[in-house]
């Protein structure tokens, strides 16, 4: 987009966005119907269809500024995004004016995947911590990152399978149970509509991310604010629009699993990257900034989890105390990313 005029990217970005809306709601509301008619449940189906599919435009941007020799703007791309993703959640649950979205979206499976979440982060902090190891120029926490993350959706899919453990109703809790499938699409058609949706937000977001960079590029920001906060942002807006409309239909353990499931498979955009990375270990390349953006965004995690098992019904502002706390430190996050 180097030839064409800023304000025609700025026009690509916006038809681009509102094109994320659309498909983005339409995949919400497919995969409600999905969930329901598989029995899969709300969790697993927001964090394997809903969570997976609108991180792909995040996992093209971090592969290809990678592959350009980019490394802190697609480390910063991608733990950016995470740390923008459990933001969105505040958004949400300011959304839903009914009580905190924590409580009434309660579920085992949505806490087991926050402490996943957590435990993916911890393995680029350990990366960082040890940067002269590397095997082909890669370094070997990017083999762990997947292997953990496919074996902790296991365990979760095990764990809503038996259900050993389970969050104790209240009347606001929106219980994560398969519903009466009252749509008169087929699940063949179902998918289709799903896959459909999906090829329209995967493509509107990268160029989302491509116009995003265009103009933020020519403003000369460093890596990190560009990654962190401009592409971070422009890449997960799939995310804050299915999330909404998940909670605007009443799927709130879906519009929870959509944000943990995306987030714990945007790390693996770490691996991805450290592969494409070809002068030497991705994490050798990255400085304080990384760090930081790292750690905020583990205490992100944290504060979440916190919130998924206090279960506050209301707080300041109608909202739970972790709602108000990821606002708070997601501004204090970008505020730094611009003073540094």
């Amino acid at each position: 987009m180097e030839n064409i005029p800023l304000i025609g990217v700025t026009g690509i970005f916006i038809c681009s966005v509102l094109a994320i809306l659309f498909a983005g709601w339409r995949l919400a509301t497919t995969a409600d119907k999905i969930a329901d008619a598989t029995g899969l449940g709300e969790a697993i189906t927001g964090a394997l269809l809903l969570g997976a599919t609108t991180s792909l435009p995040g996992l093209l941007t971090s592969a290809v500024t990678a592959s350009n020799g980019f490394a802190s703007l697609a480390f910063s791309n991608a733990v950016g995004g995470i740390a923008a993703q459990t933001m969105f959640l505040a958004i949400a649950d300011i959304s839903y004016r009914t009580v905190n979205l924590e409580h009434a979206a309660a579920s085992a499976s949505n806490m087991m995947q926050a402490a996943l979440l957590i435990a993916l982060l911890t393995l680029p902090l350990l990366a960082m911590g040890t940067p002269s190891l590397s095997v082909f120029q890669i370094h070997p926490i990017s083999f762990v990152i997947p292997c953990v993350y496919i074996g902790g959706l296991r365990m979760i899919s095990r764990a809503q399978e038996t259900a050993t453990w389970v969050p104790e109703e209240t009347p606001e809790t929106i219980a994560d149970e398969p519903q009466e499938d009252q749509s008169s699409l087929s699940m063949q058609r179902l998918v289709t509509v799903f896959l459909l949706m999906a090829a329209i937000v995967a493509a509107a977001g990268w160029v989302v991310a491509e116009a995003g960079m265009t103009i933020v590029e020519r403003t000369g920001l460093s890596e990190s604010v560009v990654g962190g906060v401009f592409t971070a942002v422009a890449t997960s807006v799939p995310e804050l629009v299915t999330t909404l409309a998940a909670v605007r239909i009443g799927a709130l353990t879906l519009a929870v699993g959509n944000i943990l499931g995306g987030n714990s498979f945007d790390t693996l955009f770490l691996a991805v990257a450290d592969i494409a990375y070809r002068e030497g270990s991705l994490y050798q390349a990255l400085g304080q900034q990384q760090l930081f953006l790292l750690s905020v965004s583990l205490l992100m995690s944290a504060v979440l989890i916190l919130g998924l098992l206090g279960r506050q019904k209301k707080g300041i502002a109608n909202i739970g105390f972790e709602s108000l706390l990821l606002l708070l430190l997601y501004g204090g996050l970008v505020l730094q990313l611009f003073r540094s």
